[in-house]
């Protein structure tokens, strides 16, 4: 771990509180608003994103940038529509402060309900000098020593960079800096094929910007369906994004946002691109660095995360983790689940983390999303499944849309209940979590496919989805 700085504990008296949470990410920040709200003693220590990554520098921002390339798409294809619009032009700094405004905004709320929940926000670098005990060098040069009856972790992860020679040199784009881009890159090189890598890579595309994805694996999405990996690259060529599959990056050379070359090997040859900016994408880092872990007696597992069991406690007494740093899957949604264990651990119920389902979606366009067992997954698990699947396009409401692309499909099981869901195609992730609504109440498949829905919309292709003819799949 880094160095902290020098404690002063020795000579401060602790305030004491019910509660302290280090960081403010989605998990941290909920519990700190409801038992403050409920009467008890919180404190909630931000070094810079308060609120977190969410709302500040990921998942909303991300979205924002992602929708106004949206809406570039559709100037590009408006002949489609009957629309002339010749001679339109991206702004990519009005794209930047269209985000900042929503930023700004969602930053005033979270003002409010730390100052309405009566949290006592601790603004400064935070970090245990013993178990339950926060010292904050506070932004504004002092110090406060904060104990906890119970404290929560919750300091998030950051974009990994790794040891990558000329790497760190070339002061690559993470997502960060990516939303904050004013001017459009003439090419984009994209380190990683992942949710990250492909949203902003596709956003880039279609403001302009010439991108080409570096992917260390065979296929997009290694880990889903070959199904979705197909479409998924048949989307990217389509859009004119250059795919460099199977590659290992050997060596960066220039700077981002001036002028870049990435040297790397595929299949046994070694190859070098040139481009303008770089952005990395390659995954998440805990952090755990310089918060004094070893001296609150928190143990981290052998990826770095801070070791937790099913209740999400860590290896010290009264001493919780949440979100990323947990090594909970990396959604916010989850981090907001997180939040709904430990409160209830801390009122004395019992909540585990075991057996909960994990939704996720990309917002490409279309998006990808998932819930539940995968094919292979299923076969992987050998469960027997019949799967029913449609391509968009039998969705009638895609029609009225021009947004035919791709395809959804279930896996259901001999109880005729679903075991899980896949769909890539507009607005999938609001598809999928109807059809999470009816795995959540344990219904059978064919309660959507009897049901009523309203014509024409996109969940009424899941009448049309459960009334095609199944595949049996027996993987026993």
């Amino acid at each position: 771990m880094t160095a902290l700085a020098t404690p002063v504990s020795q000579s401060m008296i602790p305030e004491e509180f019910d509660l302290v949470v280090l960081g403010t990410g989605e998990g941290a920040k909920f519990l700190a608003w409801t038992l403050a709200r409920q009467g008890k003693r919180v404190a909630a220590v931000e070094e810079k994103w308060l609120g977190g990554s969410c709302p500040n520098i990921a998942c909303l921002p991300s979205k924002n940038i992602i929708h106004s390339a949206k809406i570039a798409s559709y100037f590009a294809r408006a002949a489609e529509f009957g629309i002339e619009s010749a001679g339109y032009k991206v702004n990519m700094a009005g794209v930047t402060n269209r985000k900042r405004t929503m930023v700004k905004g969602l930053m005033d709320i979270h003002v409010r309900n730390f100052e309405t929940s009566g949290v006592d926000l601790v603004l400064g670098h935070g970090y245990f000098v013993g178990p339950r005990l926060i010292q904050v060098d506070l932004n504004d040069g002092k110090t406060r020593l904060l104990r906890g009856q119970d404290v929560v972790i919750g300091t998030g992860s950051h974009a990994t960079l790794d040891a990558t020679p000329g790497l760190a040199g070339a002061k690559p784009l993470t997502h960060i800096e990516a939303l904050e881009l004013e001017t459009l890159p003439e090419h984009l090189i994209v380190i990683g094929g992942g949710y990250i890598g492909l949203e902003f890579a596709q956003a880039m595309r279609r403001f302009g910007s010439r991108v080409t994805i570096l992917e260390r694996n065979a296929k997009l999405l290694h880990y889903e369906d070959p199904d979705v990996s197909s479409d998924m690259e048949t989307l990217l060529h389509e859009e004119d994004i250059s795919l460099i599959l199977n590659v290992n990056v050997e060596e960066v050379s220039g700077l981002s946002g001036r002028a870049v070359s990435v040297t790397f090997k595929q299949d046994g040859v070694t190859d070098t691109i040139e481009g303008t900016h770089l952005l990395v994408a390659t995954g998440r880092t805990p952090n755990t660095n310089g918060i004094g872990l070893e001296l609150a007696e928190v143990e981290l597992t052998d990826h770095g995360y801070v070791k937790v069991n099913d209740r999400l406690q860590t290896t010290a007494p009264r001493t919780w983790a949440v979100g990323d740093v947990a090594g909970s899957p990396q959604f916010t949604h989850i981090g907001f689940d997180d939040f709904r264990v430990v409160r209830d651990n801390l009122a004395g119920k019992e909540h585990v983390t075991t057996g909960r389902q994990v939704p996720y979606t990309l917002f490409t366009d279309p998006e990808f999303a998932r819930v539940g067992l995968s094919e292979t997954e299923a076969k992987a698990k050998s469960i027997s499944y019949r799967l029913f699947k449609i391509p968009m396009a039998a969705d009638l409401r895609t029609r009225t849309l021009s947004e035919t692309r791709g395809f959804m499909k279930a896996l259901v099981g001999n109880d005729d209940r679903i075991l899980g869901f896949t769909v890539f195609g507009v607005d999938g992730g609001e598809i999928m979590s109807a059809v999470q609504i009816a795995m959540i109440a344990g219904l059978p498949y064919s309660a959507l496919r009897d049901a009523i829905l309203t014509h024409p919309t996109l969940a009424e292709g899941l009448i049309t989805l459960f009334s095609s003819t199944p595949t049996a799949v027996d993987n026993q």
